[in-house]
């Protein structure tokens, strides 16, 4: 499958990496790192995780994120739509997603 990241889940991912590189120089780059190597997971994975907001969301496993997509099984392509602190309020995620 293949997986595309829309502009808004990149400028998440930016904006994710910007808080951990402000938080240790080199931490920034491992979230990036362990993030998109947990978007690359969906070309196998896709599918498969709980919907939530009306979108499949999978949950990070190395950090407290979320990434947030739709899954097109006919066209065999899954696009990122979000990738979200969870540590952020339910209401604003409802917001952001709908």
């Amino acid at each position: 499958m293949i997986v595309q990241i829309s502009s808004d889940a990149e400028l998440d991912i930016l904006e994710g990496y910007r808080f951990y590189e402000d938080q240790s120089p080199g931490l920034g780059e491992y979230f990036r790192d362990s993030v998109l190597a947990d978007i690359d997971a969906l070309s196998f994975f896709a599918g498969i995780h709980e919907r939530a907001f009306g979108h499949h969301r999978m949950l990070c496993k190395t950090f407290p994120f979320a990434v947030y997509y739709d899954c097109d099984t006919r066209a065999e392509r899954a696009i990122v739509i979000a990738v979200v602190d969870c540590r952020r309020s339910p209401s604003w995620m409802r917001d952001r997603l709908t």
